[in-house]
């Protein structure tokens, strides 16, 4: 024993002492047995509250039967024919038997092959992608089945987190249970984001292949397929190196699950991708009219009216509006030629000819419009010109056929004809081309603008429109928003004020030259006719049949500005437009008008005296074809008429007197300003030409009793045409070619007599009645109140009496 051992001290002796055996057993035990507990109850608390405050605020799955999708709004022709689908999602829903067994197929192989087996989640697949992802590093194939997806986009956040994926679990056995596979199929293949804006293979099949999804190819199946794991990675437009391996992976998981044969996913794979961007089918060019109807569901049906799935029916004839569409361009293309060429559009380098592929390249950018393409000059020679086109076609041009290429110089001006190729084109010139009777000829991009409106005198359909040269160069619509000067086109509304104010068509006014002293004008004014000539007396008819200036403004004085202005009102113009205009220059047209405006007013003429208002929606469908709008427009009533029918237009003006005014205008065509329209040799067209000051703008508007139509043309600026384009040049060749189409259907038959009108002998120079027997009497329309007694014998018979009785 040593001296340590013997002298310890009382704290050394308790720390040696050993411990409590019992207490330590204690906390071992409640250990244990608190760890049990947890690993029970826990878990059960954690399930009890999840019953409690999530389960009851799960959806119920059984309402995806009465799933709503997001669905383009939809604009058709009168005959359903196609202008445009608007909305932000491209999607086109398929009832399950309407989706090809290949496509099922082909989506069921990609992203869930037991899909028909399993009860909403597929443990087998999920442990399938977890193998893949441990052995090769990346998920070859997805662990949410099908029906999980659905329950993830139609009613959980996208948020990765552990509650929303066991709300998705949960949701994805509700759905089994309440809704069945084929539903649920249906539901995920029109559903589904597969890039560009397209959702559901439908809406896919139309945006990479450009037909409908029953049409497509087992590659093409298998290409789609295989887009709702990544839209943009395995895009076949943006990646097609990456989509074809993850369409030839799909292939193969469909051989491996029996749906094809190995031989047809051997000919699938060799398939070249060949996926390209594809918009909607449209059946009709009409931008315009697209706009309109676009805003017209806006403001009746909100916002949402662009994914609902509406289908609006417009008015418009598809036949009659290509017509306007070719019509106006060709038109805008002879004006370019009266005045010249301007030159290239580029001019490429020498170095690129050689390679058509290059080439090709080089013209994909210039945006072309209106019908025109692009080309590029290969070769020139004396006489003709070889041109490589936009569209890999090879053309030659003909001298004969640009021998209106003079240099342009202003409006008015331009050089000199060319007396070879050489002189107009030079090798590697790009140009623009247009097509005409089948042959390619050198065009070029107009820089004046155009609009035709054509509307149904009846009741005021709108047939056809064309609001510029093209939609998607300008977006500004000159149908509806152009207001400008109409020039001689308001004189009919005032003739016929004279008229109802008790003039007649022999009325007799002075084309002689005048000034006037206006205070409205702030100026002394001293109008002219358009030739600068004066004609002296004048007849109503003649003078408006040659449209004279000064023959107009007496009218006015003698009918007087306020009576006019009220008048015109009648016939649908703006009031405070009119009201900017009272002063002398009413005359001349300086009230600014849009086309619309005026066709509708010409189309009172067309029916006999009634107020259409013009209309473009026929009705609008609901997504399930049930009408919600449906027009019911008022409607001149010229047999059988119910007075107080609220379907009635208002008459405005008597038939008498719309008649006598038609007859005028008839006149126009037959012997004045609009002669150039005798060409459609037809006797039930009227109409008048409109020019305005230094040519800014030209007009013409005519009809028969079926359809009106009013064609303007000028610079969206205002800016003179050119000396010489007036509304006989430069607007009425588009309104002949378009009406030459627009009247086929229509008997050639004069307008019809209305009571109350007579026929009396006139003399052509004083407008005096004469006997009928009188040489060169001309037999003039009156009503029965103003018509002027014929006298029993001729002025020039008594003045021959009178002499032999003083001989």
């Amino acid at each position: 024993m040593n001296d340590e051992t013997q002298n310890s001290t009382p704290e050394q002796d308790a720390e040696q002492a050993p411990k409590p055996k019992k207490k330590r057993g204690f906390f071992k035990r409640f250990f244990w047995i608190s760890t049990f507990l947890g690993a029970i109850v826990a878990p059960l608390v954690v399930v009890i509250l999840y019953a409690v405050t999530i389960y009851p605020t799960l959806p119920d799955a059984s309402a995806l039967k009465d799933v709503t999708y997001q669905v383009p709004l939809k604009i058709v022709t009168r005959d359903g024919q196609l202008i445009s689908e608007i909305g932000t999602k491209k999607r086109i829903p398929l009832d399950y038997s309407e989706i090809p067994e290949r496509m099922t197929q082909a989506i069921i192989s990609s992203e869930d092959e037991n899909f028909f087996e399993h009860g909403g989640v597929d443990f087998k697949g999920l442990a399938r992608a977890a193998y893949e992802l441990i052995t090769t590093g990346s998920k070859q194939s997805g662990g949410s089945t099908i029906t999980m997806q659905v329950a993830r986009n139609f009613f959980l956040s996208k948020k990765k987190t552990y509650l929303r994926k066991l709300n998705e679990i949960v949701l994805s056995y509700k759905i089994e249970h309440q809704i069945s596979k084929q539903e649920i199929l249906a539901i995920y293949l029109n559903k589904i984001f597969l890039g560009y804006r397209s959702y559901g293979v439908a809406a896919a099949a139309q945006t990479y292949y450009g037909k409908p999804i029953d049409q497509l190819s087992l590659d093409e199946y298998a290409m789609i397929a295989g887009l709702p794991k990544a839209p943009s990675r395995y895009n076949p437009i943006y990646n097609p190196e990456r989509a074809k391996l993850r369409r030839n992976y799909v292939l193969r998981r469909m051989y491996e699950n029996h749906y094809i044969t190995e031989e047809q996913m051997k000919e699938a794979q060799a398939v070249p991708v060949h996926a390209k961007l594809t918009g909607a089918r449209i059946d009709i060019e009409a931008g315009y009219v697209a706009e309109m109807a676009r805003s017209f569901a806006i403001d009746n049906f909100g916002e949402d009216a662009l994914k609902n799935g509406l289908t609006i029916t417009t008015t418009i004839d598809s036949q009659l509006q290509s017509t306007a569409n070719l019509s106006v361009r060709n038109g805008l293309q002879d004006y370019e030629r009266r005045h010249g060429y301007r030159g290239p559009i580029k001019h490429v380098a020498p170095t690129l000819l050689t390679n058509k592929e290059q080439l090709l390249e080089a013209l994909d950018p210039i945006e072309k419009f209106g019908y025109l393409e692009t080309g590029v000059v290969l070769r020139v020679t004396e006489k003709t010109a070889d041109v490589l086109v936009s569209n890999g076609e090879e053309t030659q041009l003909q001298l004969d056929n640009m021998l209106w290429a003079a240099p342009y110089i202003d409006v008015n001006k331009t050089g000199s004809e060319p007396q070879s190729v050489a002189e107009v084109l030079k090798r590697g010139d790009v140009i623009y081309l247009q097509k005409l009777d089948g042959q390619w000829r050198l065009a070029q991009d107009p820089k004046t603008e155009a609009a035709l409106v054509s509307v149904d005198p009846s009741n005021g359909r709108i047939i056809s429109l064309v609001g510029g040269f093209d939609y998607f160069r300008s977006k500004f619509n000159r149908v509806t928003q152009a207001v400008r000067q109409v020039g001689s086109n308001i004189k009919p509304f005032l003739y016929s004020a004279g008229l109802n104010k008790g003039m007649t068509a022999a009325t007799i006014i002075n084309d002689a030259p005048v000034v006037f002293h206006d205070r409205a004008l702030e100026d002394t004014w001293r109008p002219e006719n358009y030739s600068g000539r004066f004609y002296g007396p004048t007849r109503l008819r003649m003078a408006l049949a040659h449209s004279r200036n000064l023959v107009s403004i007496r009218l006015l004085q003698q009918i007087g500005i306020r009576y006019a202005v009220d008048y015109l009102e009648r016939f649908g113009f703006p009031q405070d437009q009119l009201n900017a205009h009272r002063d002398l220059s009413l005359a001349l047209g300086s009230v600014q008008l849009t086309p619309l405006q005026v066709v509708r007013g010409y189309a009172t003429f067309a029916n006999t005296g009634y107020l259409i208002e013009p209309y473009l929606i026929d009705s609008v469908q609901d997504f399930s074809g049930q009408t919600i709008y449906q027009a019911q427009p008022q409607r001149a009533c010229n047999a059988q008429c119910v007075e107080g029918d609220p379907q009635n237009a208002p008459r405005v003006v008597t038939p008498q007197n719309a008649y006598i005014m038609t007859s005028m205008m008839q006149d126009v065509i037959n012997h004045g300003s609009g002669r150039k329209a005798k060409v459609l040799e037809r006797n039930d067209i009227a109409g008048k030409t409109g020019t305005t000051n230094d040519q800014k703008d030209a007009w013409f508007s005519g009809f028969n009793p079926d359809i009106a139509t009013t064609v303007w043309v000028g610079f969206d600026t205002p800016t003179t045409l050119g000396r010489s384009e007036v509304g006989g040049r430069a607007a009425l060749p588009i309104w002949i070619d378009y009406m030459r189409e627009a009247l086929k259907p229509y008997p050639n038959a004069p307008f019809g007599l209305p009571e109350g009108l007579v026929n009396v002998p006139i003399d052509r120079s004083t407008g005096l009645a004469v006997p009928a027997d009188t040489p060169g009497a001309f037999f003039e329309i009156f009503r029965e109140q103003n018509a002027p007694e014929i006298p029993d014998i001729s002025e020039t018979k008594m003045e021959q009496i009178t002499q032999e009785l003083f001989d």
